[in-house]
């Protein structure tokens, strides 16, 4: 395999600096030593430096190098694409030619590869799902690997389960690096531990050079406020963001919460968009373009906006809420004043922190029951399945199972192909040891998380020795040290602002999605839910530990009781909003029977029917004690399907009802008595409950 001299890395490396750089700038010793191990030596290396530091600099370094030795192009996955339509600019600025196969334009790869096979491009650009697409595995893989003379691994954390973002399809990249031993990989993050960069090393070979600097940042000045509510968060965010300088990132911890704030800050005058995974990708790109452009002044951001967005003149960023490692924490605020003296980071730990820490660190490890689940069912399936059909027969959340499908696959045992997921009939065990280790890490994780946040020690310090950063010192900067906030912020948000942020919230309404399938086997009903048995979409007071209403989860969970006056207001309210997207104004309330809370929903039924001069009929009767366990999905429908019924002589001819119920987690509930409300007659049905459970 071709590889360059010394003299052609010096020149690669002149001109890629002074591209991305300007006129003068020089590399330094570690970047050209990282260059020389890939260009010249043709080894491996792990580069393992802070945000800023110039790690996209090597490859592009090496890539150029060798390229003019003759060799061929560079295969670089990045995990997200602002980054990989960022490093194509930067390529283009080092005299590289590049082009980028992702999620948005795999129909260009005909022009693509026929570009790669003219000699056109330097270096291509994709994502590690693409390594999982079938059509990407089988047609084009297969291809390009012989004619590459370079892999970079960018965020190469995520290789690792021990990572604080790991993801199932990186870990084909092993296959990339196994078939070819001999092709120079670069590897890059500057969020590892040492865990983490023994193992990713490890997986790059014994002979692989590992280059790891300190992780300080010395324009970042880390603030925390004592813990507060979600609400006054959000009124903090109010009061405070025009103090803060230049335009920066709000990150939250779910879609939702970042639609939410969004509104709101944008209700109360301020310019900020909102940006995670369910925004369009077209949006995301515009949102980024302009955060870098200065046209607005906060976006509202998940971890979608994190990992390789480039923006050196960020001036903020602010978490509501804590993430639940350090290594992620620290990955995330390194977006902000990468060419800046100064730019703020500030936390704001709520009461949720420790709830979504228990999520998160259990989401992406396989439940064995739910692989197993999984396997049978694609094992008796005659062809391949859909993830949604899946869902509904296994009871896994889809969220959930497209994670666990992703395990199942890059460990063999569930293939993907354009018609769906099938069963591989490979043999396939659950590394209960391998798992219960990971969880333990990341309750070490959140130990740690939760120490910055009460911390009395410069925050830098605890930070970067999370990530076992060998040269760590007190910042003298951090709102530890200095025993004060930066100028112009406070701890807490003035009582007006708390009472418009929570008048807000509570006037958004959690919408109800109905079923669209039937559960598998459920007698006399399968395939599309018919026009004629379906629901219209229903409302809920709150969602999961919604901010605006935490009585809301709680009162469901309480023992059986009369429905409290706040809750009836607030059905009042919604009520009111509701109405304008009735298809006709309900003519009667039906309660949904229950053994769990007779008296709160009866209550309930009757509150709405006296305020709304409605008539309650007990159109529906059940039979059997309620479920001990915690069923889902396709439990919940079979389980309820026998004991729902219609009561005798119901008459609900034309009538527009209105469905109360307690709760709704898997709608199935709602959805079968639905149906036999409307097959008794009724014109529609819309459901109303007091909380919304997640389903996952």
């Amino acid at each position: 395999m071709p590889a360059a001299t010394t003299e052609q890395l010096r020149i690669a490396a002149r001109d890629v600096l002074r591209g991305i750089a300007g006129p003068g700038a020089e590399p330094r010793p570690d970047q050209i030593a990282a260059a020389a191990a890939l260009a010249v030596e043709g080894r491996r290396a792990l580069v393992v430096q802070a945000t800023g530091w110039g790690k996209s600099a090597v490859y592009w370094m090496a890539a150029r190098a060798l390229r003019d030795a003759g060799a061929g192009p560079t295969l670089v996955v990045s995990p997200l694409l602002a980054l990989m339509r960022d490093q194509v600019e930067a390529a283009g600025r080092s005299g590289l030619r590049a082009a980028t196969l992702n999620s948005s334009n795999f129909a260009d790869w005909g022009a693509i590869q026929q570009d790669l096979a003219n000699d056109g491009v330097d270096v291509l650009l994709t994502s590690p799902e693409r390594l999982a697409n079938p059509r990407f595995a089988d047609e084009v893989l297969p291809w390009l690997l012989p004619r590459l003379g370079m892999l970079v691994i960018d965020e190469a954390h995520c290789i690792s389960s021990w990572g604080h973002d790991f993801r199932p399809d990186y870990r084909r990249i092993a296959t990339l690096l196994t078939t070819r031993p001999e092709l120079p990989v670069l590897a890059t993050t500057a969020t590892a531990n040492d865990r983490v960069t023994r193992d990713v090393a490890d997986q790059l070979g014994s002979d692989t050079l590992v280059l790891r600097g300190t992780l300080a940042r010395e324009s970042l000045h880390l603030s925390v406020l004592p813990r507060t509510g979600v609400v006054e968060a959000f009124a903090w965010i109010d009061e405070h963001l025009p103090a803060l300088p230049g335009s920066g990132i709000v990150y939250v911890a779910t879609p939702q919460r970042a639609d939410d704030m969004a509104t709101y800050l944008q209700s109360r005058g301020h310019d900020v968009r909102a940006y995670h995974g369910r925004v369009d990708a077209e949006d995301r790109l515009r949102v980024e373009d302009e955060l870098r452009q200065n046209r607005v002044k906060a976006v509202i951001a998940t971890s979608a906006l994190g990992m390789g967005y480039d923006k050196p003149d960020l001036g903020f960023v602010v978490h509501v809420g804590s993430p639940s490692s350090p290594v992620d924490y620290y990955q995330q605020v390194g977006r902000a004043g990468r060419a800046l003296d100064t730019a703020l980071v500030v936390l704001i730990p709520t009461p949720e922190d420790e709830h979504l820490w228990r999520y998160f660190a259990t989401a992406t490890i396989p439940r064995e029951e739910d692989a197993h689940a999984v396997l049978d069912l694609l094992a008796e399936s005659p062809e391949p399945l859909q993830v949604p059909r899946m869902s509904i027969d296994t009871g896994v959340a889809e969220g959930r199972l497209e994670f666990l499908l992703k395990v199942l696959a890059v460990e063999g045992a569930v293939q993907r192909t354009s018609a769906g997921w099938s069963g591989t009939g490979r043999s396939w065990s659950y590394d209960a040891p391998r798992y219960d280790a990971l969880l333990a890490a990341r309750d070490r994780e959140a130990a740690l998380m939760r120490d910055y946040a009460r911390s009395t020690r410069c925050l830098d310090s605890v930070l970067r020795e999370a990530l076992d950063d060998p040269q760590v010192r007190e910042c003298g900067r951090c709102s530890a040290c200095t025993g004060t906030l930066p100028a112009g912020l406070a701890e807490a948000a003035g009582r007006e602002s708390v009472a418009a942020a929570l008048a807000h919230l509570r006037g958004m309404d959690v919408v109800l999605e109905p079923r669209k399938m039937w559960a598998t086997g459920l007698p006399g009903r399968s395939g599309r839910i018919a026009a004629d048995l379906a629901m219209q979409p229903g409302r809920a007071i709150a969602f999961a530990s919604d901010p605006a209403w935490p009585e809301a989860a709680e009162l469901v969970e309480a023992p059986d009781a009369p429905i409290p006056g706040w809750a009836v207001d607030a059905v009042v309210a919604i009520l009111r909003r509701w109405q304008q997207r009735w298809p006709s104004r309900p003519t009667l309330v039906v309660p949904v029977p229950s053994t769990r809370h007779p008296l709160l929903i009866g209550s309930l039924a009757e509150a709405v029917g006296e305020i709304g001069r409605l008539p309650v009929l007990d159109a529906l009767v059940i039979t059997g004690a309620a479920s001990t366990r915690d069923l889902s999905t396709k439990a919940r429908a079979h389980f309820q399907a026998p004991r729902l019924a219609l009561a005798p002589g119901a008459t609900l001819s034309g009538e527009a009802v209105l469905l109360v119920d307690d709760t709704w987690r898997t709608g199935w509930t709602a959805t079968l008595a639905g149906a036999l409300l409307r097959e008794a007659g009724s014109d529609s049905v819309l459901p109303l409950v007091i909380h919304r459970r997640p389903s996952g």
